[in-house]
């Protein structure tokens, strides 16, 4: 595996360790009750770019195979 591989797998999990956070703390404000809905569609949609940036950076660990 390459150093570049290594860095991407990091940070994948460190996007995910994210991802898990936000959807905690959404979880959390809903259950509290509390309805600032900026801040829970703030935080959804942070939640939504961290998925698609992770879905690129496992695209990149795939190797190119020319069928």
């Amino acid at each position: 595996m390459s150093f570049e591989q290594t860095e991407i797998k990091e940070r994948i999990v460190a996007l995910q360790q994210e991802h898990r956070d936000l959807d905690g703390a959404i979880a959390a404000l809903a259950d509290k009750g509390v309805h600032d809905q900026l801040q829970l569609q703030r935080m959804k949609k942070r939640k939504l770019a961290l998925r698609d940036l992770i879905g690129r950076l496992e695209t990149l660990l795939v190797p190119d195979i020319i069928a």
